[in-house]
């Protein structure tokens, strides 16, 4: 249905926006200004602590800072309650007392034929219901019986049974006078070749109704109950009602318990999810044993930013994650993706449930990976790296896989972390054919190498201590672990006045790794590094490499030089730690400036000099303030963050 602009804008203008959003969030009251329609708060569409969500009335817009969401009150209803555009503007015109217009035609007469068609659909589903319940439908109640499944669960789902005969289900319809061609487009009936008659398509099986999101039975999932029946699931065929590439079981049921939790778990098939669901997860959906096509993964965004996707742990469940990968990549964006959840080998969610309960899932669902893990397992588990020529394909598959992704700043995430996380890989089989690394001679470990390449004295040799040498490691650090802080910050990084020499050398590497991201090889960068270079970069890499020796202990490794980085702190403040340390080390460099200004006035003192000395001191003064109040806030949030409860982190939160 189309809506004319002056519908949409008399809705807007009896209906501000932030009472719109207002439902939804609380508003920040040191940043909020109702009186000029400008509100604040922290955005409902991705997890932070400061408020970067900006509600304007007077433009009828929000946009959030951090995530980059936007839009109007109808986008806001779509993105929080998952609705369509149309479901949208009819519930705030009601809310806004606006009549909508009278339907087009055409658009009616295809929304009674769909009508026509879903009451047909409603009676073959009381059809099966009560053949479930008759004589006829003891084998399927046995079926059921056996899987655990409560009365309560089947009538919810409204579970039925398709008698073994070719016309039982069409002769109940013809009695009510539903004529033979709408039962063949309901998908209900076969009407095979050379004019025989048209049979019933679902025979002997359980019949479980599919829904759309008004809750309107629009088709059939059959599962056969002979053990030689094929095929084993049998759902409906695409009908004007019906499309498998749109449509997700329970979706109209798990909606609100989705948009409540943040949360939406997504298995292959249905009756993993109404196990799932009578175990009380009620924000599960199942895709109805197709591949994921856009449409779907859309809908499931506005289920929850990320949905775990829970797949067998067999090899064909992990196929499975594979085929959507590359179905998602396009159309990420900001603030969404998805978490797979790989069930232990020969388990699926049923049989999880049964045998562990809801904690035994809900622990499996926490260790969820993300879908940037996954996608790197995926591509090195066929790849081998022992010539240059392996190494240069496995880039190409990455940029080829990264290159589709439409939105630009995800795809520029995606390429940043792809390109360190490749240079650590390359780094470490370095490493490891070096001598005295991991791999020895003849690939077996050399202990006394080892001791020799780890040993914190040669560290010490190799790289002579300052002032700065701490806060050095601890940016060098960070940009090696989170590079996108080197991105974002990378004018000021190039030209950060590092005093150790080696400490330059690897500012220079990563600013190369970031500044070539579409041209030169991670490999050809790796294999310029020179050897003094790659004792510094082990140190920096103990944890980024996940290297577990006790040495990591001894070493100054970054965990160690920033504890607080242990307790998964917020995104956010690991970024203005990381500028703060630029601010100090701008600072040391512009005290050491002044120092040696005032050190060549002893000899020379004219009114050049002394005004530049001048503009030194007061700029000396300025950052001082600036970098002191900066540090308390930081150290105040800090505490803040070590008396919180413990967050639990997971491969999803990499």
């Amino acid at each position: 249905m189309r809506f004319e602009p002056r519908l949409l804008d008399e809705i807007r203008a009896r209906l501000t926006l932030s009472e719109v959003v207002g439902r939804r969030v609380s508003w920040d009251r040191r940043k909020t200004q109702p009186g000029k329609g400008d509100y604040w708060a922290c955005c409902p569409f991705h997890q932070e602590k400061s408020p970067s969500f900006h509600v304007d009335d007077r433009r009828n817009r929000y946009k959030c800072f951090g995530c980059g969401a936007s839009g109007d009150h109808f986008t806001f209803l779509c993105e929080t309650e998952g609705l369509s555009f149309p479901e949208a503007v009819e519930r705030l015109a009601e809310q806004a007392g606006v009549s909508l217009p009278a339907v087009d035609p055409q658009a009616a007469r295809r929304e009674k034929k769909r009508a026509g068609l879903a009451e047909i659909c409603e009676m073959a589903a009381r059809f099966f219901q009560s053949e479930f319940a008759g004589p006829r439908g003891e084998v399927a109640r046995t079926y059921v019986h056996k899987r655990g499944l409560t009365s309560e669960t089947l009538a919810e789902f409204r579970f039925g049974f398709a008698p073994e005969s070719r016309n039982a289900l069409k002769s109940y319809l013809a009695a009510r006078d539903v004529p033979e061609a709408d039962m063949i487009e309901a998908g209900l009936l076969i009407r095979p070749e050379a004019g025989r008659p048209a049979y019933d398509r679902f025979r002997g099986r359980l019949m479980i109704p599919i829904q759309d999101d008004r809750g309107r039975v629009v088709a059939f999932g059959g599962r056969t109950l002979s053990p030689e029946g094929q095929p084993k699931y049998l759902n409906s065929p695409e009908t004007p009602l019906f499309h498998k590439g749109v449509m997700l079981f329970n979706a109209h049921r798990a909606r609100e318990p989705a948009f409540k939790s943040g949360e939406a778990v997504v298995v292959e098939g249905y009756l993993d999810a109404i196990a799932l669901w009578q175990a009380g997860i009620r924000h599960v959906v199942a895709s109805l044993g197709t591949a994921f096509t856009e449409d779907q993964i859309l809908r499931l965004w506005k289920f929850a930013p990320e949905p775990v996707i829970c797949f067998d742990g067999d090899a064909a469940g992990v196929a499975a994650a594979h085929r959507s990968i590359d179905r998602i990549f396009p159309v990420l964006k900001s603030g969404f993706s998805f978490q797979f959840c790989f069930l232990p080998d020969g388990m699926d969610p049923d049989d999880l449930i049964k045998q562990r309960g809801l904690a035994g899932f809900h622990a499996e669902v926490d260790r969820a990976q993300s879908l940037f893990n996954v996608v790197w397992d995926r591509e090195l588990s066929v790849s081998r790296l022992d010539t240059p020529e392996r190494k240069a394909a496995l880039e190409k598959r990455f940029d080829d896989l990264i290159g589709s992704i439409r939105d630009e700043r995800v795809r520029r995430r995606y390429q940043l972390d792809l390109r360190f996380k490749l240079s650590n890989l390359f780094f470490e089989q370095a490493r490891q054919t070096r001598p005295g690394g991991k791999g020895g001679k003849n690939g077996k470990n050399d202990t006394k190498g080892a001791d020799s390449l780890w040993s914190p004295g040669l560290a010490r040799e190799r790289v002579a201590t300052s002032d700065d040498f701490g806060t050095e490691r601890v940016i060098l650090g960070l940009g090696l672990r989170y590079p996108h802080l080197l991105d974002r910050n990378f004018e000021r990084f190039s030209r950060l006045p590092f005093v150790n020499e080696l400490h330059t050398q690897l500012r220079d590497v990563l600013c190369r790794i970031v500044d070539d991201l579409e041209t030169r090889p991670v490999a050809d960068l790796m294999n310029g590094v020179a050897e003094p270079l790659k004792d510094i970069m082990s140190e920096m890499m103990l944890e980024t490499i996940g290297f577990q020796e006790q040495r990591q202990a001894e070493f100054s490794a970054l965990n160690h030089r920033f504890p607080l980085l242990k307790t998964n702190p917020p995104e956010d403040f690991v970024e203005a730690a990381f500028v703060h340390f630029l601010d100090v080390l701008e600072l040391n460099a512009l005290e050491a400036e002044l120092a040696s200004e005032l050190a060549g006035a002893d000899e020379h003192l004219d009114e050049q000099v002394w005004a530049r000395i001048q503009a030194l001191t007061q700029d000396l003064s300025r950052r001082r303030e600036e970098c002191s109040r900066d540090e308390a806030d930081l150290a105040e949030r800090a505490r803040k963050i070590r008396s919180a409860p413990p967050v639990v982190v997971t491969a999803a939160a990499n």
